[in-house]
């Protein structure tokens, strides 16, 4: 029988009948998003900050009921839960405009090989000539959800870079990379946030699943 409903919270119960399906490759990515989410250089409430943004970039319902309710735990406040939501709201637009470089490339018929350059990143102010108010608009946003409030820019940007290793966008790595770096951040710490990145990239697909077996069981 079909199902209406494709999400609900009792669905995520099936998550376990992967465990008997393939066990020794389920028993291994548990191992892995067990450790990624652990203590660590970064705390396991950043970390849990961190899967939180992340889950609402891949737009996975039980990765976002799991993981608030994680940073729930950790004594995570809704003001903290909020900005974390809001930096991944700035880097997944942002990584959409980012990309308008490119587009602006293609609609020149620039001719070059190279689809991604550090310095085509510069064409980006050539939106405030074609999109003017909106392109300050979205700037100011985007200006506001990384500065320091609640979580210090430093946890913002960690936050970021994790989004972008999960949007994929290449000109965002380098910026929140480097914009990490200033705020303090050290290797190993950046190491730390793009494997909870990971952890829930993965960790969506697998949580998905349940909507496999209910479709297959259908």
């Amino acid at each position: 029988m079909s199902r209406e409903e494709l999400y609900k919270k009792s669905y995520f119960n099936r998550i376990g009948e992967l465990s008997d399906l393939a066990p020794d490759t389920f028993k291994a990515f548990a191992q892995f998003d067990k450790l990624a989410l652990s203590e660590g250089k970064l705390t396991k409430k950043l970390k849990e900050l961190i899967a939180v943004a992340v889950a609402h970039t891949t737009g996975c319902p039980y990765c976002i009921e799991v993981h608030v309710t994680a940073a729930k735990s950790e004594s995570v406040t809704k003001e903290e839960m909020a900005e974390s939501i809001l930096v991944a709201t700035a880097l997944k637009a942002g990584s959409a405009l980012a990309h308008g470089v490119n587009a602006l490339n293609a609609y020149d018929q620039n001719g070059d090989d190279e689809l991604y350059k550090a310095s085509y990143f510069n064409r980006l102010k050539e939106f405030s000539a074609l999109n003017g108010d909106v392109f300050k608009a979205f700037v100011d946003f985007d200006t506001k959800a990384l500065k320091a409030s609640i979580l210090s820019v430093k946890e913002k940007e960690l936050i970021a870079v994790a989004v972008a290793h999960t949007t994929g966008c290449p000109y965002c790595i380098d910026i929140h990379t480097k914009g990490a770096k200033g705020a303090g951040a050290t290797k190993e710490e950046l190491a730390e946030s793009i494997l909870v990145a990971t952890a829930l990239k993965a960790g969506s697909a697998l949580a998905h699943s349940v909507n496999a077996l209910n479709a297959y069981d259908a």
